[in-house]
């Protein structure tokens, strides 16, 4: 029911093969894959060369999230490279449907990216075309940012209307929580209606990888 999702940002880059491996070996069921490019965000990190190079190594779905304007062209380099799930934000699309339809029709999974002032209503005239939807609960570009407590509240309004999609069509819409989380706030988030989790500096700053994810777990069986 729940999927951790491990976020790269926060390996050690010097040996990032061997970082998806023993985190995936530690139990994560994504690896997440953060994507910016110092203009939509003020940071640079990967492109879609290191995702291919990656690729041998993630036995799990590798959920790819971009941080960039435009995205339609990098969409097509990223599902080349081998990603599963491909999801952007909708500020950084001119037409978000037709970006959603390019990822649709390559065979990957979509979404659509809520960063923290984003308004919900952007999904609704494209929840058909949506398998997930990341909620930022912090403002995106770096780590280690602290979790910001509003988020809960939109994760409900996000779990109420994908919902009340699935009772209309019966097509369920996973919902990601990105953004300071811990194992100590991870169960009040599952309560309001995540079921994908993304943890960086929890994670990887945390010696002994499958200690941080079976705390996460833990509290999760509890949620």
């Amino acid at each position: 029911m729940y999927r951790i999702a491990p976020s790269i940002l926060s390996a050690d880059f010097a040996r990032l093969g061997e970082e998806v491996s023993n985190v995936i070996a530690a139990g994560a069921d994504l690896i997440h894959f953060d994507v910016m490019d110092n203009h939509y965000v003020p940071n640079l990190t990967f492109g879609a060369m290191v995702c291919e190079a990656l690729k041998p190594y993630a036995t799990v779905p590798i959920d790819v999230h971009l941080m960039v304007r435009p995205v339609d062209a990098l969409i097509g380099q990223f599902v080349k490279a081998g990603a599963n799930i491909i999801t952007f934000h909708p500020e950084a699309s001119d037409h978000v449907h037709r970006s959603l339809s390019l990822i649709k029709d390559s065979g990957c999974q979509a979404g659509l990216v809520l960063n923290p002032a984003t308004p919900v209503y952007v999904l609704e005239h494209v929840l058909d075309l949506l398998d997930m939807v990341l909620v930022m609960s912090v403002n995106p570009g770096f780590g280690g940012q602290k979790f910001i407590p509003q988020s809960i509240e939109r994760i409900k309004q996000v779990k109420s209307l994908t919902d009340q999609y699935e009772a209309e069509t019966g097509k369920r819409i996973a919902i990601e929580v990105d953004g300071g989380i811990k194992a100590d706030n991870i169960a009040s988030i599952a309560l309001a209606g995540a079921d994908t989790f993304v943890a960086g500096s929890a994670i990887f700053a945390n010696g002994d990888y499958a200690a941080a994810i079976g705390a996460m777990r833990q509290q999760l069986e509890r949620s």
